[in-house]
């Protein structure tokens, strides 16, 4: 987890500029190093370093004696980095694996060097001998990315949209700041006056396809065909590796833990990869909630069944709204289950960082979308429709929970890891029949939690556990999250504001108190950016008008019975 920032054709002063780059320093709490490029006096690039791997040469922008001309700032880990280096031959320089990204671009170009990387990442690439600026981002966009550039040749680059927005450039007032596409590459040219034109922008890898680095990940070969104890078999096989890979770090490893299906699939298999790999120190797990949530009660129980040191975060409703206004300027969001569901992460991250040295902490993010883990998918009209909607939600995942995710534990200067996201395991899991992959018995994710019935990995309850929204399983039942927002903001926002909202607010309109609460938080950091919010997050085929799942009539009956 690092901030990268970059400025090409600026035409201020770039000490000014440079102090832009600050606003996403906590995502790089250990080195900061603001360098210009050589023979561009208007080009610089800036980098927040959080070291995770080579303290001792790992500092960015990554120039190699080999490749004078090839400047690199990039955010991300690239699993599969040494496999590649032994195929090629490629000798390093240094032990980080961003390296490997220099090599292959040298050696294959940009459009094979970025199919060959299995990890996540977001970059810049800067080529002086051939005057090409190159952008890139992983499928999912886990490593986030945004770009504003004018009709007169500025760019300007950076992890998180708040290093952007206060810069200044004589054409345009307003920078124009959007997130850069996941799954995609962008090719610029670099003119002498150090401005830029774009090229073309590529998407190089779908969720769909098999990613074309599997040549290089070792993973012992998997049986063909759909018969279901090779699906499950195979499944086991692709998610150990997916955590395995993960491992790669010289700092010590956490693991958020709900009590879910997902979060706990991955604690217990951690652990187990861990004392595998003969770690020295416990594995740290870390739940949130308040008195009496399901979640709290369900991680203590996942962590006493594999043996975790687990630690136990409480916040009460007062710390929670407390917190809103820090929460929607890290999100860059006003998406209201987004919000929800950040409160916890953000406080949870807060205490990792301050009372332990957990710093590369994995998480249960992504399977939902993968796995068909929404409530709502027990009403998808066919197993098609599904399919469809789950491909949908993973385009998505940047927007919303990859986003939560990432900024509630940059901002504490953590990196987080997200298994259920690796390439591998994704590409195989939607290669499966639609019909395999649908809620079943009215349990949903029935394949995944099937797939691991006979390994022991977790206590029964838990393996079979219903889902849970996050922003609703860290309160009680009797009084949920959402109820405890909207209870909050009912003082806050007056019936004459809503009734105004379609001309105060004339795109995303909210269409309730607690959605114009978070609005009005949002434009006071971010004034006129509402489209970096495409839509709303909202369950499907259904007439909700809340995005919890405790509002759907499935959960309803599910807590009854």
């Amino acid at each position: 987890m690092c901030g990268i920032w970059a400025l090409f054709g600026s035409d201020d002063c770039l000490s000014v500029q440079c102090l832009s780059a600050m606003k996403v320093a906590h995502r790089g709490p250990d080195a900061f190093r603001f360098e210009n490029v050589n023979d561009y006096t208007n080009c610089c690039f800036g980098f927040h370093r959080l070291a995770v791997v080579d303290p001792l040469f790992g500092m960015q922008p990554i120039r190699l004696r080999k490749y004078p001309s090839l400047w690199l700032c990039y955010n991300g880990e690239i699993y599969n980095h040494r496999a590649v280096q032994r195929h090629f031959k490629f000798k390093y320089q240094t032990n980080v694996d961003g390296e490997i990204i220099l090599h292959l671009y040298n050696k294959v170009g940009i459009e094979q060097a970025v199919r060959m990387l299995d990890g996540v990442f977001a970059f810049i690439l800067l080529d002086t001998a051939n005057k090409k600026v190159f952008l890139g981002r992983d499928t999912y966009g886990v490593r986030p990315m945004f770009r504003a550039m004018t009709e007169d040749g500025f760019l300007a680059v950076c992890s998180e949209a708040k290093g952007l927005v206060t810069l200044k450039h004589s054409t345009a007032s307003d920078l124009q700041v959007e997130p850069f596409p996941p799954g995609h590459y962008e090719v610029l040219d670099l003119k002498p006056n150090g401005k830029v034109t774009s090229v073309e922008m590529v998407k190089f890898h779908q969720c769909t396809d098999e990613p074309a680095h599997v040549r290089y990940d070792g993973v012992e070969k998997l049986a063909p065909g759909f018969e279901i104890e090779n699906v499950k078999n195979n499944l086991r096989i692709l998610f150990n590796n997916a955590i395995k890979k993960r491992l790669m770090t010289d700092r010590r490893i956490g693991c958020l833990l709900s009590g879910g299906l997902d979060s706990s699939l991955v604690a217990a298999t951690l652990l187990k990869q861990l004392k595998e790999a003969k770690v020295k120190y416990p594995l740290q797990t870390f739940a949130i909630g308040m008195e009496d949530s399901p979640d709290l009660l369900a991680a203590r129980k996942v962590a006493n069944h594999i043996g975790s040191e687990h630690h136990e975060v409480l916040f009460n409703s007062e710390e929670g709204i407390q917190a809103l206004d820090e929460v929607i300027f890290s999100l860059e969001t006003y998406d209201i289950t987004t919000v929800r569901a950040s409160v916890g992460m953000y406080l949870v991250s807060k205490y990792v960082r301050k009372n332990t040295d957990s710093v590369v902490i994995f998480s249960g993010e992504g399977s939902d979308e993968l796995t068909q883990g929404y409530i709502y998918f027990h009403k998808a009209p066919s197993p098609e429709k599904a399919e469809e909607e789950s491909q949908r939600l993973l385009k998505e995942l940047y927007l919303f929970d990859v986003l939560r995710a990432d900024r509630t534990t940059a901002a504490h200067g953590l990196e987080l890891r997200v298994p259920f996201l690796d390439h591998r395991f994704t590409s195989y899991y939607l290669s499966l029949p639609p019909e395999m992959r649908i809620p079943k018995n009215g349990i949903e994710k029935h394949l995944l939690r099937e797939t691991f019935a006979d390994s022991k990995l977790l206590p029964k309850d838990i393996l079979w556990r219903p889902k849970e929204a996050f922003s609703d399983g860290i309160t009680s039942v009797k009084n949920s999250w959402f109820k405890i927002l909207q209870d909050f903001v009912e003082h806050q926002v007056d019936d004459a504001m809503m009734a105004a909202a379609a001309q105060t607010f004339p795109f995303n309109t909210p269409k309730t108190k607690e959605g114009y609460y978070y609005r009005q938080i949002f434009e006071r950091h971010y004034p006129g950016r509402a489209g970096w919010l495409t839509h709303y997050w909202m369950p499907k085929w259904t007439n909700a008008t809340d995005p919890s799942a405790r509002t759907l009539t499935h959960y309803k009956s599910a807590t009854k019975a």
